[in-house]
């Protein structure tokens, strides 16, 4: 049975949610961000280096990092399911979206996030216009891509959408990017939603309310 070690409102229901879609059993060791700093207790770091979450262990086996735990997971006990065949005409889409949630979305996202915190709400910084014309970027062409797809890796759903669930969903408590004007990604959430395996795995994660769909206040720190 694998342990997740999950940190409330972060990044580790990914793992939560892909074992409930994979229905495969796993323990649950919860962790509270600090009420004021918002950061991860100092617990964590007994389970791995950098005290952060998620972490998946797997009998002697220790992961962190999100991305590489939900391919481990798919690699040796997936047994298929989630993933695109490397044949398939949707296997580079499948490839694309599942690391660009992480390595582009997410990482474009803190930028504007932190620097919007630095500088504060009535700054006059040219820099903060041209971070969020940078993010409008981002968000024009995942709009674009879902415009002509159900799914990031087409019709089906897969673990590229998982990946790409936080920067929308959850994310939003920290910095929420807007989607007023984006019904495409919105459609996308709504389906997202839909599913039982989804339903699971955010009640266990803690949520009281749907993140893909709850507009609630942010937070203002990580």
């Amino acid at each position: 049975m694998f342990t997740v070690y999950h940190l409330n409102v972060s990044q580790s229901e990914r793992i939560i949610w892909l074992l409930e879609e994979l229905e495969l059993p796993y323990e649950l060791r919860v962790y509270q961000r600090d009420p004021v700093t918002q950061f991860a207790p100092t617990e964590l770091r007994r389970v791995h280096p950098l005290g952060s979450a998620p972490v998946l262990r797997d009998g002697e086996i220790v992961m962190a990092e999100s991305g590489a735990i939900v391919e481990y997971v798919l690699a040796r006990y997936g047994n298929g399911r989630l993933v695109v065949p490397v044949r398939s005409p949707q296997y580079p889409d499948y490839l694309y979206w599942f690391h660009y949630a992480n390595a582009s979305l997410m990482a474009q996202i803190g930028v504007n996030w932190i620097a919007a915190m630095v500088a504060g709400p009535n700054s006059d910084s040219p820099l903060l216009p041209t971070l969020r014309e940078r993010l409008e970027r981002h968000l024009e062409m995942v709009e674009d891509h879902l415009s002509r797809a159900a799914y990031f890796a087409g019709t089906e759903f897969t673990a590229a959408d998982i990946m790409m669930h936080f920067p929308f969903g959850t994310m939003k408590a920290f910095y929420n990017v807007g989607l007023d004007n984006r019904p495409f990604i919105k459609a996308w959430l709504a389906r997202i939603s839909a599913r039982p395996g989804y339903q699971r795995a955010m009640k266990a994660a803690g949520h009281e309310r749907d993140p893909a769909l709850d507009w609630g206040a942010t937070r203002s720190a990580f």
